[in-house]
């Protein structure tokens, strides 16, 4: 029999050693049981679990290679074979933990070091085991290589048994967005678990403080689950010991070379993973990213991005931006982040549609009369100097109402993986018609001192944009996908409206009252108020007589999951870390959704479109009920 790895074929009458490259991780390979598997021709192959494996596989290493290189030292003489032993011992009981070299240094120290040259000479696939004495380079670690997948523990690390570490900078860390939602979600995934033990958090900005003085501003904002509590007040005090500052002054170049010393520290010598989420204004955003990219990156292990909307102001500035980035940084690396897609809602769009035989087939123009996309806020929320700049085409509409249309009316990938997703969602947007003026419909809230509302408003700002879009593919054709989104109305309102054809030759239609519209079969996906999946069917009153009703059937997922909802944040950078990027904007659809949006966007720089006045607290533009009836849509009552 003989034992098979890579190009390497040992008898397996060779020697066997007592160690393994740690002495914490003993491994007898005389119970094979244990650990092997016989496979075809007379092989053995390694079982288990990925980080179990990785043992395992460093231990076989060392035992081949040592053998070819004791073999050799014979030849030598025993002076020598004593020397390498007593070294490869010396090298083992080194401490590394401490290590701030920079990865050239490392190189240069590890090309001295014998379990190195052990590990790299099996790394290099190329190398035939006859040559055990080949010069020896470490393997090049790309920014974040292509070919693996993007996990933890799937990778077989240069010290066995030793997870990689994770660090994740908060630029802008004393910045509103980072104190009440990033620094909270951080918290959230470490209490939960989702976070590895020897992560590091590190908040970055301008301001002269100090790491106390960051954990203090932060810790009022940290809330462990309603439904755990263990260990609350413990697991807080890790988390904000593991908690770092930066003040990074006024040239981003210095700051971010203090910033990547600083993470150096807390690595170590084993694969190092950085997360950068980028909480800055825009004007800043370049810079910022330019400087990180040539000053933190690690090189020895993955790099990723985060970006705050909005992504531009129009198509041009937009473009300029993603060159800008894309000049820096590949696009896996980059993750454009819209709080609002982290919803359970739209994260459940693809398990209704693709998990459920009763949807798929009925999700096309044969069924479907027509689709809202609903999203309302109320009193509670207030335009800002932010949104005076932007408007809510260009904060919400662009990335969370298109991308919710992609992903409801997107084909069916071929694969989970997220690039199949953004595929399919990249191609529904280019399929999306341009915007004409005689399908939008624009407002804007009226605000008064006796409200004490602080509009900022000095400008056509729409903070209501009410619109019919068409889907040119043979799915969709035809079928209006109806836009409703403002700000300052009557109720907080997030759904979906999926409204089917009236029931050809439907005999009960006398039964029905006057309004057949109310008859029509309905799946709404409701997320606030009280999230919801409801159907509205036609059913028999009970009783004498013969009268019918439009009842909904409900699934209220506080009476069956008695579980707290995750803040949307939480979801999304927990994607971040896992790799998983279906929810954010990749460069081509933020292109597709620009195109899809210019044509009206220039119409209001034209001026040749005002927003419509409505009241604050009220249901909206006038105009938008006409368009709905223009299109032979229902209104859905708020």
């Amino acid at each position: 029999m003989s034992m098979s790895f890579s190009a390497v074929s040992v008898p397996s009458s060779v020697s066997r050693p007592s160690y393994l490259c740690s002495s914490a991780y003993q491994f007898s390979f005389g119970a094979p049981a244990n650990y092997f598997r016989s496979g075809s021709g007379g092989r053995v192959v390694l079982h288990g679990g990925p980080l179990h494996l990785c043992r395992k596989f460093c231990g076989l290493k060392q035992w081949i290679l040592e053998n070819l290189h004791r073999q050799h030292q014979r030849k030598l003489g025993p002076t020598n074979e004593y020397k390498s032993i007593k070294n490869q011992f010396k090298d083992h009981s080194t401490d590394q933990s401490g290590s701030t070299l920079s990865h050239e240094d490392d190189v240069s120290a590890d090309s001295n070091d014998q379990t190195s040259k052990i590990t790299s000479e099996l790394e290099e696939s190329s190398l035939p085991s006859s040559q055990p004495h080949a010069s020896v380079t470490e393997p090049t670690t790309s920014v974040e290589s292509p070919s693996m997948p993007q996990t933890h523990s799937s990778k077989f690390l240069v010290e066995c048994g030793e997870e990689p570490s994770l660090c994740i900078a908060v630029i802008g860390a004393t910045g509103e967005l980072a104190r009440r939602k990033i620094f909270p979600a951080l918290f959230a995934l470490y209490y939960s678990g989702f976070l590895p033990e020897n992560v590091s958090i590190f908040g970055y900005s301008r301001k002269n403080m100090t790491d106390e003085d960051l954990r203090s501003m932060i810790a009022s904002t940290l809330t462990c689950r309603v439904d755990h509590q263990e260990n609350c007040g413990d697991k807080m005090d890790v988390f904000l010991s593991r908690t770092h500052y930066i003040n990074g002054g006024y040239d981003n170049r210095e700051g971010m070379s203090k910033l990547n010393v600083l993470m150096k520290q807390f690595e170590g010598k084993s694969e190092a993973n950085r997360i950068f989420y980028l909480s800055v204004p825009q004007e800043a955003l370049i810079n910022v990213a330019c400087s990180l990219a040539d000053n933190a990156q690690t090189l020895k292990g993955w790099n990723r991005v985060i970006i705050e909307k909005p992504f531009g102001f129009d198509v041009l500035s937009s473009h300029r931006l993603t060159q800008s980035l894309r000049s820096k940084f590949e696009e896996k690396q980059i993750y454009r982040i819209d709080h609002l897609l982290g919803r359970n809602l739209i994260e459940n769009l693809t398990v209704l549609r693709f998990a459920n035989l009763v949807f798929e087939p009925l999700w096309s123009r044969t069924y479907i009369r027509n689709v809202q996309v609903i999203l309302s806020e109320d009193l509670g929320v207030q335009a800002g100097r932010y949104f005076d700049g932007y408007g809510i085409i260009r904060d919400i509409v662009h990335s969370h109402i298109l991308q919710t249309i992609a992903l409801l009316a997107m084909e069916t990938p071929i694969s989970l993986d997220g690039e199949d997703i953004r595929n399919e969602k990249a191609k529904l947007l280019r399929s999306v018609r341009k915007l004409e003026p005689s399908d939008v419909i624009l407002g804007q809230y009226k605000g008064s001192t006796r409200d004490k509302v602080d509009l900022f408003m000095n400008s056509l700002t729409p903070t209501y944009f009410a619109a019919a879009l068409y889907i040119d593919n043979a799915r969709w054709d035809g079928v209006p996908f109806l836009i409703k989104a403002g700000m300052g109305l009557i109720q907080h309102r997030v759904e979906i409206r999926i409204q089917f054809h009236r029931v050809p030759g439907n005999l009960y239609r006398e039964r029905m009252g006057h309004n057949i519209d109310l008859a029509t079969n309905e799946l709404i996906l409701r997320d606030t108020p009280d999230e919801a999946i409801l159907v509205r069917v036609n059913n028999k009153i009970p009783g004498l007589g013969f009268k019918l009703d439009s009842p909904e059937l409900n699934l209220l997922y506080k009476d069956k999951y008695n579980v707290e909802v995750p803040d949307s944040y939480e979801h999304l950078l927990l994607d971040v870390i896992n790799g998983d990027n279906h929810l954010f904007l990749r460069s081509d659809e933020l292109a597709a959704a620009w195109n899809i949006l210019t044509p009206i966007l220039n119409e209001i720089d034209k001026k040749n479109i005002a927003p419509e006045l409505y009241e604050l607290g009220g249901r909206g533009p006038v105009g938008a009920y006409y368009l709905w009836a223009k299109h032979g849509v229902r209104w859905a009552e708020d």
